[in-house]
């Protein structure tokens, strides 16, 4: 019971960390869809285990190693993951909503 607690927990955090990221990008940047394309390069980042700079140094272990630490995810980190992108794609039509409503800083 205190795993399944957790899990809601994360993803309601996930959603809310995320959303408030895109956000105020978006706003900043006077875009709508930017977090939409960087948010799955941000997981592979955190999810392959190895450097950034390894990407340059030694690309085919590195896109190994990033489709490997993607594949092993299981359902509760699918699931986080997931709430997190779905903050994000909820952001953009936030932002496009805000600004078809006339607000002028967004």
């Amino acid at each position: 019971m205190a795993i399944i607690i957790q899990l809601v927990i994360s993803m309601v955090l996930f959603f809310v960390l995320f959303y408030g990221i895109s956000f105020i990008l978006n706003m900043i940047l006077k875009t709508t869809w930017l977090m939409v394309v960087v948010y799955p390069f941000i997981i592979i980042l955190m999810m392959d285990g190895i450097s950034t700079f390894s990407y340059l140094t030694n690309p085919a272990q590195s896109f190994q190693a990033a489709y490997e630490g993607i594949a092993a995810l299981d359902l509760p980190n699918i699931l986080m993951l997931g709430s997190g992108f779905i903050g994000v794609i909820l952001a953009g039509f936030t932002i496009r909503y805000l600004r078809n409503a006339g607000y002028k800083m967004f």
